[in-house]
């Protein structure tokens, strides 16, 4: 068996490969060689990169078996994820591998600002001793602003707290009561300005935060104040900052990132009260190797057509524990669904009931539309173009949620809307301690069976033999059966056999069946589990 190939197209850490193990053809190239990264591309099933190379709508084109892009790191500049989405292929990163060594760089510049490390340094090895000069200040009882109470800036509250200093922080998203946890005041981005020491960034960047501490802002601060921005270049506004430096209206400054990177020629570098690095936020053995190893295990579950907690082009967050074995039973139920159906899907209906109905289930509309998809058509169907492909076939897709279910105590039910005006409805369960799946409702019949690779069902008028009919054909073609159930609405009414079977069902056996039993519907469902 061929196969899948995974190409790293930068250094990436050694443990990279060793997560990704045995399973995959590892292939390298020089991803900023735009001729080799396209001539490369062409065959492979997943790219692994970092910050330089260019993975834009042209090479994402170019790579005709792509599924999945990795970016071993937080930012995805790099990545033109729009293209990547169009094209059915997912896009992650490593969201918490650097948030450590990120913090860490952060409180570094905020200790080397307040003790005047690096011009203190490059005067020493150019041969001068001047102690007055260097004089700096303690950050014992200081005010410090966390601007951003992010993971990071969380990180970089707690580190700083053994100083002794005092911990004000603005973010509209921070509930007062969760920050008051940490010893953090939470106040407005004015009161912030107005009485912090040190100011530390720690916001996404976004048209929002572009610019924002800019010109107005740093009218509002202390001249003795510093400034932190280990986040994103442009959220603190350089020409604005090198102004207020220059002027005496901000202290000192330390900055990793700059509004155009690379960097080497800004105006604040003249400065002696700057101190200034080439954005090594990420830049740690440590960091390296935890985004590596982040993504390669991305990249194993992507291509096992699993969900990857980490991907960005796919709606929703961290996946609840008691959401997580829903995922599959949702596929599979979208794929006996699908099979059920005799005519085009008009719209899809995911409802969730009992406790997980008051968790995010969002992953299971996706889980519900991948099982439907992959059983419908012929292309590959991932977690990242489910929704295009129903989107491009104008089905209807929609998600509801109730804390109530009747006989389970949590629940997923499909609802089909067929063009010819037909309905096709399955629901699901998981229960005990290892998370069985069980198919518990078809069609409006209530029955109970452990999810299994082959199923049966048949639909008649209820009337003796019918059981006997079943079982005497399927053992005349050497078919084992490994459980069955009857449901019916009424006696004498409709009834319905739901069974599992060891093997796939040839079409002309359950042709048989179909005709001694005057079936109204017989239908075979293979599933890969």
């Amino acid at each position: 068996m061929t196969k899948p190939i995974v190409l790293i197209a930068e250094e990436l850490s050694p443990a990279t490969v060793d997560a990704l193990g045995p399973d995959f053809e590892i292939r390298s190239c020089n991803g900023e060689d735009r001729a080799e990264l396209l001539s490369a591309i062409a065959d492979v099933d997943a790219l692994l990169v970092r910050s330089a190379t260019k993975v834009d709508a042209e090479a994402i084109a170019a790579a005709k078996k792509l599924k999945v892009v990795a970016r071993a790191g937080v930012g995805l500049d790099n990545v033109d994820v729009k293209a990547a989405t169009q094209a059915g292929v997912m896009v992650v990163n490593a969201p918490t591998s650097n948030i450590t060594s990120a913090a860490e760089l952060a409180v570094g510049l905020l200790l080397a600002s307040a003790r005047n490390i690096a011009p203190a340094s490059a005067s020493l090895k150019a041969g001068q001793w001047k102690r007055s000069k260097y004089t700096g200040v303690e950050l014992t009882e200081k005010t410090v602003g966390v601007v951003g109470l992010g993971r990071i800036g969380m990180l970089v509250a707690n580190r700083l707290a053994a100083f002794g200093v005092k911990l004000i922080a603005y973010d509209p998203y921070v509930q007062p009561a969760r920050a008051a946890q940490s010893g953090i005041r939470m106040v407005t981005l004015d009161e912030l300005l107005a009485e912090s020491d040190f100011i530390t960034v720690h916001l996404p960047k976004t048209p929002d935060t572009v610019g924002l501490i800019g010109k107005d802002a740093l009218s509002k601060v202390k001249p003795s104040v510093r400034i932190i921005n280990a986040a994103r270049g442009g959220i603190v506004d350089e020409e604005a900052l090198y102004l207020a430096l220059k002027e005496g209206r901000v202290a000192g400054a330390g900055l990793d990132v700059f509004a155009t990177e690379p960097c080497t020629d800004s105006p604040l570098f003249e400065l002696e009260n700057v101190v200034a690095t080439p954005h090594l936020g990420a830049s740690t053995d440590e960091a390296q190797e935890k985004a590596g190893i982040a993504v390669a295990r991305s990249v194993r579950l992507a291509l096992a057509g699993e969900l990857v907690p980490d991907a960005v082009n796919i709606e929703g967050g961290p996946i609840d524990e008691l959401v997580r074995p829903g995922i599959s039973l949702t596929e599979n139920l979208g794929r006996i669904a699908a099979s059920l159906a005799a005519a085009p899907l008009q719209a899809l209906e995911v409802e969730i009931l009992g406790e997980i109905a008051e968790k995010d289930v969002r992953v299971l509309e996706l889980a519900a539309l991948k099982g439907v998809f992959g059983q419908l058509i012929t292309e590959p169907v991932s977690y990242v173009n489910a929704p295009l492909l129903a989107a491009e076939r104008g089905v209807a897709v929609s998600l509801t949620t109730s804390t109530d279910s009747a006989n389970w105590r949590n629940m997923v039910r499909l609802n089909l809307a067929l063009s010819n005006g037909q309905t096709v409805v399955v629901g699901g369960t998981v229960s005990g301690p290892r998370n069985l799946q069980r198919l518990v409702e078809v069609d409006g019949f209530a029955i109970d069976v452990e999810m299994s690779q082959h199923f049966a069902f048949l639909r008649y008028h209820d009337r003796p033999g019918i059981v006997g009919v079943a079982g005497r054909i399927f053992g005349e073609a050497g078919i084992n059966i490994g459980g069955m159930q009857v449901s019916r609405n009424d006696v004498g009414g409709e009834a319905l056999i739901a069974l599992t079977v060891d093997s796939a069902i040839p079409a002309e056996v359950l042709n048989a069946i179909s005709v001694e039993a005057e079936a109204t519907s017989a239908r075979s469902v293979n599933l890969d589990l």
